[in-house]
């Protein structure tokens, strides 16, 4: 037996904001990131909105980029202390996926980090709080995923959650919050949509649901991803619709090992810095991940129909030229949106550089644990390609040199 689940409610278009206007409860407490929202009047209305419903209204803000496991903890105090019964996540990804990780603690103040990082573990939510997430990128789609990546900052690992339970009961996805996104975020939110669109139809999970989502989510951004990135505010507003149609896919289809490798990259050589960001981390390894997959006949021909529906090669070609064709293609949207092709080029600053943030001789040292990790990490059961310690540092080798996958 098979699960499809979605948010109840979602709100989309623009000025969809306002359906905050419609909610019954008592107490909000709206969760927030860095300062964009207040900065651009989104967080005001919010509140306006929630307090027009006839609530009380609490604000918890500073949500850091890659949110951490003293901020979710931080964050369930401040929710245990004020009671609410909705919690409203506003921003991109890190808010959203930080008060997802709060409401499990505030709904089971007993529960630890390592019993939420149970895969689909967790017990019932709702005793106390609905969810709603409003997302203002267009890329991680956590507004209507069973999904929340939180770092240890101790390990230097990203951990998933995944359980349904954490599936928000409304998402608003008012593309007015996305035009305030800068163009490195277009980018590398952009290629994260990809990376989830494109994995979700190669799943082992796929199914007659999920697979109509990820062809159309990936039309629409092999159509819109670029005009977006270079300031086309419809094509923006088209983005924000497909990277949640690309979330509604993976959410139920899962990952693969792309995601894998970018959550136990991603903060793995913080001490040098800075992180290598997940979105741009999905971007470089795509292109070696679908190389490494399409020794797998049933994935191989999955690429196929993706690059069909694309209409980048000759419908007649064979299935390894649909294949090709797919990695220059994505190679090329990443030179398109200046994403690096490999970790030793990648900058701390995200851009191509000759020389990146990550010495080799680091980079190999650490290897076999983040092999090991990847490996271990709830994205990998659903790949269709299985890889063993020995092709998982092989792999990682590849995305660091920008080496050809031959295995």
């Amino acid at each position: 037996m098979a699960r499809f689940t979605l948010p109840r409610d979602l709100y989309h278009g623009k000025g969809s904001l306002e359906a905050l206007k419609t909610f019954v409860g008592k107490r909000a407490m709206i969760c927030v990131g860095g300062g964009s929202m207040k900065r651009f009047g989104f967080l005001d209305r919010a509140i306006g909105y929630l307090k027009e419903a006839g609530m009380e209204v609490e604000v918890f803000e500073g949500i850091e980029p890659d949110p951490s496991v003293e901020t979710v903890m931080k964050g369930a105090e401040a929710m245990a202390k004020f009671e609410p019964d909705w919690i409203v996540a506003m921003g991109g990804g890190s808010p959203i996926d930080a008060a997802k990780a709060m409401w499990i603690k505030y709904e089971y103040p007993d529960c630890t980090f390592e019993d939420m990082c149970k895969v689909f573990g967790l017990p019932k939510l709702r005793t106390k709080a609905h969810f709603c997430a409003i997302s203002s990128t267009s890329g991680t789609a956590t507004e209507v995923t069973a999904f929340s990546i939180i770092t240890n900052y101790q390990d230097r690992i990203k951990y998933p959650i995944a359980d349904f339970e954490i599936t928000p009961d409304v998402a608003i996805v008012d593309p007015d919050l996305a035009e305030t996104m800068p163009q490195k975020l277009v980018a590398h939110t952009g290629m994260d949509a990809m990376t989830h669109a494109v994995e979700a139809y190669v799943s082992t999970a796929n199914c007659d649901y999920t697979d109509p989502l990820a062809i159309h989510a990936i039309e629409m951004i092999e159509n819109d991803l670029v005009k977006s990135y270079n300031g086309d505010m419809d094509a923006r507003a088209r983005m924000h619709n497909a990277q949640c149609l690309a979330g509604m896919a993976f959410s139920n289809a899962l990952l693969g090992i792309v995601h894998s490798m970018a959550h136990k990259t991603g903060a793995a050589f913080e001490d040098f810095g800075a992180h290598i960001i997940h979105g741009a981390a999905n971007a470089m390894y795509l292109p070696k991940v679908i190389a490494f997959n399409a020794k797998d006949e049933t994935a191989k021909k999955r690429y196929g129909v993706i690059v069909d529906y694309m209409g980048i090669a000759d419908q007649s070609a064979s299935d390894d030229d649909k294949v090709k064709a797919l990695i220059d293609y994505l190679r090329k949207m990443n030179d398109d949106l200046n994403i690096p092709h490999c970790i030793k080029n990648y900058g701390a600053d995200s851009y191509p550089t000759e020389n990146g943030f990550v010495p080799e001789e680091v980079f190999l040292e650490r290897l076999p644990d983040i092999a090991a990790n990847a490996i271990l990490d709830a994205c990998t059961g659903s790949n269709p390609r299985t890889p063993s310690q020995e092709e998982m540092e092989k792999l990682l080798k590849c995305c660091y040199y920008d080496t050809e996958v031959d295995f």
